[in-house]
């Protein structure tokens, strides 16, 4: 199937298709914005299509600086100073370019421009959270990876620089005005980075369609986000210039963080004490619990593993056999099996499992789970 260059609105304006990263600044000018400041990751800046891109803009008589100070799981700090960046370049907008990191800084940023106090004041759920009510810096995003899907998400997921404990910020009024999706910028990522992002996404479908609660809507778009994931990302690593693979993953990408509002699970909250912990990447450690998270979830929804395993087109149509495919999946996306095999230590378990209750995300897990069931699903996963 060649993929042609598409509009959508859902709700954010997102240009999807090869080459999409073009139309940027002519949309910024329809804006009458003419100083962006572009924020991307350290090792995206020094990419031929970055330099390319920034020259491109500049042509189109934009005036652009560039802030670049973000590698791993974003923190605090780093929102302070893109958005001392920001001020010192009298910037009129936001180009977020790169995986979740940068987009979820972007937006941080974004938000401090016109609200006072502290980042973490606005943390989701915290008492006595400030509310985001001040007008947020027109902003656009480029995705360079196909998992966190942070280019349509509503949220920002930003470290403390001391604790490393992950704190969330949600307002509908973080959402991109515009999302350009080009699956070019895709192509130059390696096979372990392309498994980890893809894993990830994959992870947000699966599990936003098994958390509880009434939501249609996004459990059509996770079904159909497991199906992409599961057809086209193993041939994102293994042939990872096949354009039309890259396409479908970018898309799935979206579709796992559109549907995720209705809710995450205990992979997630598994993940984020495993990258407070021990800085794992946050898609590795979504890839390396999901069939061991899983596998606690088996007994509580058959009939929605029985749907997952529909979706991906496995003949024997049961949880144990999706579980199963997944576990071989993995092997062949070259994710590792378990911790072990990701070289952490049994002595994490009693820490990982205290973190992981405390996280929000499994809440809307199938299956409640306590402090004890953690400490069993980390035993296991080793």
């Amino acid at each position: 199937m060649i993929i042609k260059k598409t509009k959508f609105s859902f709700p954010t304006t997102i240009f999807f298709g090869p080459g999409v990263r073009h139309d940027v600044a002519e949309n910024l000018l329809k804006e009458k914005l003419s100083r962006p400041l572009i924020v991307t990751d350290r090792g995206i800046v020094g990419l031929p299509f970055f330099s390319h891109f920034s020259k491109s803009l500049a042509s189109e008589k934009l005036q652009v600086a560039t802030f670049s100070e973000i590698s791993g799981n974003p923190v605090k700090s780093q929102v302070l100073k893109g958005v001392e960046a920001y001020r010192a370049h009298q910037a009129d907008c936001l180009i977020g370019i790169g995986g979740g990191a940068a987009l979820d800084v972007t937006k941080a940023i974004a938000l401090l421009i016109n609200h006072t106090g502290d980042l973490f004041d606005y943390e989701d759920e915290k008492p006595g959270a400030l509310p985001v009510t001040e007008r947020i810096p027109f902003w656009v995003a480029l995705p360079t990876t196909s998992g966190t899907g942070s280019e349509v998400g509503r949220s920002t997921v930003i470290s403390d620089d001391t604790t490393h404990i992950k704190k969330i910020i949600f307002s509908p009024l973080l959402l991109a005005k515009i999302v350009f999706a080009d699956p070019e910028l895709t192509l130059a990522l390696p096979s372990h980075i392309t498994a980890a992002t893809g894993i990830d996404a994959f992870t947000h479908c699966v599990e936003s369609y098994l958390a509880k609660g009434y939501h249609p809507i996004c459990d059509g778009i996770a079904l159909e986000g497991i199906a992409l994931s599961a057809q086209y990302l193993k041939i994102c690593v293994k042939d990872p210039t096949n354009l039309e693979a890259r396409s479908q993953m970018m898309m799935a990408s979206m579709m796992g963080a559109i549907a995720f509002q209705k809710g995450l699970g205990l992979t997630h909250s598994c993940a984020h004490a495993l990258s407070t912990v021990a800085d794992l990447h946050h898609g590795l450690a979504n890839g390396i619990m999901i069939d061991h998270t899983l596998a606690f979830n088996l007994q509580s929804v058959p009939k929605r593993f029985t749907k997952i395993a529909e979706a991906i087109g496995l003949s024997d149509k049961t949880g144990e056999a999706f579980i199963s495919w997944l576990t071989e999946w993995k092997k062949e996306l070259g994710i590792p099996a378990n911790l072990k095999e990701a070289k952490l230590s049994h002595e994490l378990i009693p820490r990982l499992s205290q973190l992981a209750f405390q996280d929000s995300c499994h809440l809307s897990n199938p299956r409640d789970c306590t402090e004890r069931d953690f400490i069993h699903i980390f035993t296991e996963a080793f």
